[in-house]
């Protein structure tokens, strides 16, 4: 699996972090990207593909965690990186399960 450089990565969580990470941990390179990928704009959203690659960016859907997508950042990305990888994605993205009772 191919890296992110870090300066690219840096620049994203500058942009798309306003606040400080919690405990004062790193965030990690799939939660800087899926906030990329849910917050960009189309400038940026070409710069997501060309650097980081569909591939890679499948992997970051794949991987987000409930809330880091929103449900129009999930079928816009869900849509180009089907067509991109040949890839079939999740219709939705990671809901929280409140009431672990429920199916």
């Amino acid at each position: 699996m191919a890296t992110v450089p870090a300066g690219f990565l840096s620049e994203l969580e500058r942009r798309y972090f306003w606040w400080q990470p919690v405990g004062g941990q790193r965030r990690s390179e799939d939660r800087i990207l899926a906030q990329a990928m849910n917050l960009a704009d189309f400038v940026d959203l070409r710069r997501l593909e060309s650097v980081v690659g569909a591939e890679h960016l499948a992997r970051v859907l794949l991987a987000s965690e409930p809330g880091w997508i929103s449900d129009r950042s999930w079928e816009l990305w869900r849509g180009r990186l089907s067509l991109a990888t040949g890839r079939q994605l999740p219709d939705e993205p990671p809901r929280r399960l409140f009431n672990a009772a429920a199916p």
